[in-house]
């Protein structure tokens, strides 16, 4: 290639300076996003969708009237919690965060909650029942 100049390189500069780049990915998001598909389905770590959702703990919930049979239950495997003659039930020790009002009871019940609902804590306080936050 002595004396021609360009060393079979075309046009005068376009093989000085800054050679080439070496390694890049280009076009990863434009012409080469059919390549990524194909072949680097991880290429960018992150896929599908997050909602928010189901980032949050999820919540354990017992309506009133499935107690009258969650009391049954618990009667005839000899774990139910008497004070005095009203049966004592702990919602968050049997893995329920929370009581709603869907049903009917029947039974008289100190029930222990860390939330419940307004209609829940009415229909078990018309029953006679009691409705705490707290231990008593």
């Amino acid at each position: 290639m002595r004396g021609s100049r360009t060393h079979g390189y075309g046009q005068i500069g376009q093989h000085r300076k800054g050679g080439s780049k070496g390694g890049r990915k280009a076009g990863r998001h434009k012409h080469g996003w059919t390549y990524v598909i194909k072949y680097e389905p991880d290429y960018f770590e992150k896929r599908g969708f997050t909602s928010q959702k189901s980032l949050r703990e999820k919540i354990n919930v017992i309506n009133v009237g499935e107690l009258d049979e969650l009391v049954d239950k618990l009667a005839a495997e000899g774990k139910l919690e008497r004070k005095g003659k009203e049966t004592f039930l702990d919602l968050d020790k049997l893995g329920y965060n929370k009581l709603l009002g869907m049903g009917k009871i029947t039974k008289l019940l100190m029930v222990k909650a860390s939330s419940y609902s307004e209609v829940a804590a009415k229909k078990i306080e018309e029953v006679g029942g009691k409705i705490t936050k707290e231990h008593d």
